[in-house]
């Protein structure tokens, strides 16, 4: 393939990225589930008709792939490597303004910037918190590209992470992924996933709306023990007064 070919692709994806509106739908998408082409049109503010035209392009290009059950069509992203690709690209987006109008809008935001889920894994900063935990505490390590250590695969195999799947799978087991709204790395990659799963699991955390991820109560204990951060470290910042957006 010779370089004017690479070129060709990579402005055919970034056509495909340059609309807002299927910039958005990706970003829905990357809660993870499979949404009907009817909630995606809404979510995007566009008429049915408008949203398929933008659907159809997106699963054309390979960033979404579409399932049929009966009459609905349900679509999803192509996959972790679509996900890690539209969340890089928030992340270097530019930074978005302070929240306007109502107080439950500012709530949200501030909820979503806590936690929330890319793809399979956790983001914000609760992702950014406990990835910044297991490098402090010797259970990743950074000298020659990221890596589990000895400690790392003891620690999750006594968290009940299924390691055996990690060792054998063909997903990197860890992978660091920038964070849209910390501006730093959250941990992604076959481990990243499992502890997303096995939180859930555990009635750590559960699922907000969208993309929000809640840290229940008895998480919050937990996931501090379990990661040998103080306890306050995992509380939410408040939430911001939402701007008037006047001067």
């Amino acid at each position: 393939m010779t370089a004017g070919t690479e070129g060709r692709g990579m402005a055919e994806l970034a056509a495909l990225l340059a609309d807002g509106t299927r910039a958005g739908i990706c970003v829905a998408l990357l809660d993870g589930r499979a949404w009907t082409a009817g909630e995606l049109a809404r979510r995007a503010g566009v008429a049915p008709s408008t949203a398929s035209d933008h659907l159809t392009r997106l699963v054309r290009g390979g960033l979404l792939v579409e399932e049929r059950q009966g009459r609905h069509r349900y679509l999803r992203l192509a996959g972790p490597s679509v996900a890690q690709l539209i969340e890089d690209l928030a992340g270097h987006a530019p930074a978005a303004p302070p929240p306007t109008g109502s107080l439950r809008a500012a709530t949200a935001t501030a909820a979503l910037a806590y936690a929330r889920t890319c793809y399979d894994h956790l983001a914000g900063r609760l992702g950014v918190l406990m990835y910044d935990a297991l490098l402090a505490g010797g259970r990743l390590d950074r000298s020659s590209g990221l890596a589990l250590t000895a400690d790392g695969w003891a620690w999750a195999t006594e968290l009940g992470v299924p390691v055996h799947l990690l060792r054998t799978g063909r997903r990197p087991v860890v992978r660091d992924c920038l964070d849209w709204t910390e501006r730093r790395p959250h941990l992604a990659g076959a481990l990243g996933a499992a502890l997303c799963r096995r939180f859930t699991d555990l009635g750590w955390i559960s699922q907000g709306t969208g993309r929000t991820i809640r840290l229940t109560p008895t998480g919050r204990v937990a996931i501090a023990e379990t990661l040998d951060v103080p306890d306050g470290t995992l509380a939410p910042a408040p939430s911001p007064a939402p701007s008037s957006g006047r001067a």
